[in-house]
């Protein structure tokens, strides 16, 4: 039996971004022909993980090893995907998941964001250039240092100004926090960098929030990059963490989560209970477009 990998992404509104999602399952595909791979959605966009896993169960697997595609471990990595998992194992009894760690700010990946950094901003520009590196945001304190951690790694040994951190929604510095922070610095070149995969409603209010701010600061330069995208590179990340799972390296951070540490203002998530996430396309969720109401 060929080995099956599950390659799970959040979910969007956007069409651009669910077909840059299909993409990068497709190029992880082709890097990998002997397996059976397959994606599907938490939320918000077909196909669902349900559908996802039915493809693979039909086909034959009982055991299914599954790759969160997320940048940072948050709530959506650690309690709703394994909860959706377990759903999973209810309808398909004797299928088992081996579950893989998010990708993080792995090295290709910084290596995309210099791409889209140096498309952004010429090389030699960079010395006296702030980088407003900005994440989802989160309520888990664990992802949010995450990203912190990738503004650090992608200023080490780039010959980069400065690279703030920001984040464009349940955290803070915001955006335009970012961009303030930058001027206050001296910097009159800023570049905002989305540490995004894909497009979607969240990158494009990065860029609404960016435009508006620099309208409000026309004596600065202000430059937008591109996000990370459905590039060979994530592929390669994707099949890494895959690879993971069966040599048994997986190398989780638990020293600082919210869901097993005690931290200052979170104490209510330790060991609270996790439930699946609901998708529309679902019918046990109560907002399926096929459940009663």
């Amino acid at each position: 039996m060929r080995p099956a990998l599950l390659v799970i992404g959040h979910g969007t509104k956007s069409e651009a971004g669910c077909a840059e999602f299909a993409e990068l399952v497709d190029r992880v595909q082709l890097r990998a022909p002997h397996v059976d791979v397959a994606g599907g959605f938490l939320e918000l966009a077909p196909p669902p993980i349900q559908d996802a896993v039915s493809r693979l169960v039909s086909a034959g697997h009982l055991t299914i090893d599954v790759v969160p595609l997320v940048l940072v471990a948050a709530g959506h990595s650690k309690g709703d995907i394994p909860a959706a998992l377990e759903r999973e194992k209810l309808r398909h009894p004797g299928l088992s998941f081996r579950y893989g760690r998010p990708l993080g700010p792995h090295p290709d990946l910084l290596a995309v964001a210099e791409a889209r950094l140096a498309a952004a901003v010429p090389r030699e520009q960079w010395g006296d250039t702030a980088v407003v590196l900005v994440g989802r945001g989160a309520t888990d304190p664990d992802a949010n240092s995450e990203v912190a951690k990738t503004a650090r790694l992608l200023q080490e040994g780039r010959g980069i100004g400065t690279v703030e951190t920001a984040f464009v929604s349940l955290a803070e510095p915001s955006v335009a926090q970012g961009l303030d922070r930058a001027e206050r610095l001296g910097y009159t070149r800023v570049v905002v960098l989305p540490w995004f995969l894909f497009a979607g409603v969240l990158p494009d209010r990065i860029t609404d929030q960016t435009r508006a701010w620099a309208a409000e600061h026309p004596a600065l330069e202000v430059h937008a990059a591109g996000l990370l995208g459905p590039c060979d590179q994530l592929a390669g990340v994707v099949l890494e963490r895959w690879a993971e799972i069966g040599g048994g390296d997986l190398r989780m951070n638990c020293d600082t989560c919210a869901y097993r540490v005690a931290l200052p203002g979170f104490e209510d998530k330790v060991g609270a209970a996790q439930t699946p996430h609901d998708h529309p396309d679902d019918p046990a969720s109560p907002h399926s477009h096929d459940h009663p109401h």
